[in-house]
């Protein structure tokens, strides 16, 4: 098994340019964002006001493409598999290497990534189907309100993956224990009830159905960092793309769940509303 430094040597040269969903389980995944060093302020402030979010790992200085608290390597120029481009907050492409994007200006901002606890969640004994080369989870937008914080806000990203419905507590119980990588689920079962249609994944990508004695389960998702760069318009962004992120040197925590994690409970909207509201410490607008 490649160690997180091989993998990023890997994508440094071209080796690996697909998702890293399954890649060096033991060690935290990052979302990335970057962004005109006049907004990263404000977005810190963002994230902070939504930490289910926007878990921050680590905040780059100025024009530097280092972040040595996750790696002493890293070079975000190309040590991603696929980084995604924004011009006045819309998308305008993908690309493998960003150093022709790179600015003085620029500022980076590390999120953990929900990818950061699948291996955990297999190990404690949650059957996760998404989990595996070549597979991921997929993302959706939802209805639940980000906190707005300067010229930053929207709509919360989700994550789903479908779980048997007698293992949903100990999923909770598992990703609970993780909060630098989204925390515990936004929500439990139906999709509609969050705004969420399961035939419109982001990108496309990742599995969707739910079989019988399934649950679908959502996380906060770290592809909100594309709506939030959206209602800010910055004049440039970069983000990672969907599903392809910064392999981190940093161990992701392990869990063993209590033996009383037996019963999963569905979480209708308004509920899922007061999880949220309670893991931003905020108020939905």
């Amino acid at each position: 098994m490649k160690t997180p430094q091989e993998l990023r040597r890997d994508c440094r040269f071209g080796r690996l340019n697909g998702q890293t969903a399954a890649l060096a389980p033991g060690y935290q995944q990052a979302n990335i964002g970057i962004l005109p060093a006049a907004m990263a302020d404000a977005f810190e402030a963002f994230a902070r006001a939504n930490p289910a979010a926007f878990p921050l790992l680590a905040r780059g200085r100025m024009g530097d493409p280092a972040l040595p608290e996750l790696g002493d390597d890293i070079d975000l120029h190309r040590d991603l598999p696929r980084y995604r481009l924004f011009r006045d907050g819309h998308p305008v492409g993908d690309v493998s290497d960003i150093a022709a994007y790179w600015r003085a200006d620029l500022v980076s901002f590390a999120i953990g990534c929900s990818l950061s606890f699948e291996a955990d969640m297999v190990a404690a004994g949650v059957a996760l189907r998404c989990h595996g080369p070549g597979l991921s989870c997929a993302a959706f937008d939802s209805k639940l309100a980000l906190v707005p914080a300067g010229p930053f806000g929207g709509r919360l990203v989700v994550s789903m993956r479908a779980i048997p419905a007698d293992q949903v507590a100990l999923a909770r119980a598992v990703t609970r224990a993780h909060p630098q990588s989204h925390g515990e689920p936004v929500h439990i079962g139906d999709p509609a009830a969050i705004g969420v249609d399961l035939s419109r994944p982001i990108d496309g990508i990742g599995q969707t159905d739910i079989r019988p004695g399934e649950e679908p389960v959502f996380w906060a998702c770290g592809v909100s960092l594309e709506r939030a760069i959206a209602h800010a318009a910055p004049d440039l962004a970069i983000t990672h793309a969907p599903g392809h992120m910064l392999i981190t040197d940093l161990p992701a925590p392990a869990f063993s769940p209590p033996a009383t994690a037996r019963h999963a409970q569905r979480t209708d909207a308004p509920q899922a509303d007061a999880i949220y509201r309670n893991q931003h410490r905020g108020v939905l607008t």
